[in-house]
């Protein structure tokens, strides 16, 4: 087991989105997303893996497939293999976002 804090990983920087891998195995991976003012990552998707994003804070604006949606902090979406996902943040403060896919992207 090795324990990691997910506040270690936030971080902003002001020339785009910041990702921290926060753990990977060969069945699962998961990655910090910090965003700020108009900052986003996106489209993104993979063929193979499932996704589970979580906004740990902030808002954000959330686009999977043609459905689009304003998270606000502790919700949360499923992103199905083949899907594409696009983020932005989308309130003043920063956003910080947990991204799960499985089985890891290739």
């Amino acid at each position: 087991m090795e324990p990691r804090t997910v506040t270690d990983l936030v971080y902003f920087d002001e020339d785009g989105a910041r990702t921290e891998v926060l753990h990977e195995t060969a069945h699962l991976f998961s990655q910090v997303i910090c965003l700020q003012e108009a900052q986003g990552i996106g489209p993104v998707s993979d063929a193979a893996a499932d996704g589970l994003l979580i906004v740990l804070s902030g808002e954000v604006a959330a686009q999977v497939g043609k459905s689009r949606a304003r998270l606000r902090q502790w919700a949360s979406v499923t992103v199905n293999a083949g899907e594409e996902l696009t983020i932005r943040n989308a309130s003043e403060e920063p956003s910080v976002v947990l991204l799960v896919l499985a089985p890891p992207p290739a």
